[in-house]
This record gives C-alpha cells, sequence and structure tokens, in this order.
C-alpha cells in the first residue's frame, strides 16, 4: 500500500505507523460528560469499506488522516492532521 504525506509526497506504508481511528481528533472538552469520555476511549467501529484513520510518519515526524478502503486498500485521500483540527472537520 503506498501513502501520500502531503509533506514529502508517495511513501511506501512502512514508514507509517497506524495510529487507530481519526476520532482522536474529536477529543472531548475536559468538562464533558463521563459518556462522551467512554464513547471517546473505547467505542471503535471496526468497519469495512471507508475509514478515516490517522498515521504517523516516521520520515518527517508528520500526523496524516488517510481516508481509505479497508476492502480494498486504495488510499483515497490524505491531509495533514493539523490542517483537519484546525478546519474542524
Amino acid at each position: 500500500m503506498r501513502i501520500t504525506c502531503p509533506i514529502c509526497g508517495e511513501r511506501d506504508r512502512r514508514e507509517f505507523y497506524y495510529q487507530g481511528a481519526a476520532v482522536a481528533l474529536d477529543r472531548p472538552e475536559a468538562d464533558a460528560e463521563p459518556e462522551a469520555w467512554v464513547d471517546y476511549v473505547h467505542v471503535r467501529d471496526n468497519p469495512c469499506g471507508m475509514t478515516r484513520d490517522l498515521w504517523y510518519h516516521e520520515h518527517c515526524g508528520s500526523w496524516v488522516v488517510v481516508t481509505r478502503n479497508t476492502a480494498t486498500h486504495e488510499v483515497i485521500e490524505t491531509a495533514l492532521a493539523s490542517d483537519i483540527k484546525e478546519q474542524g472537520a
């Protein structure tokens, strides 16, 4: 699988480390209800098809959000996690 780093360009998947679903970008506020924290920490989907994941690129140290198809391993889109966090997406 090839992943396009927004900084370095197309790279081999072995340069990246999978960090889980990109819900990590949607961290609840510190004073959020306990249910929000339970969902954030423990509840995860295991989708077949489109997913949005957080990957760490070892080469340049960037955090990349990768939209991909888990059934075909096709990478649909990549973006810097910092850009997505700023946009609130």
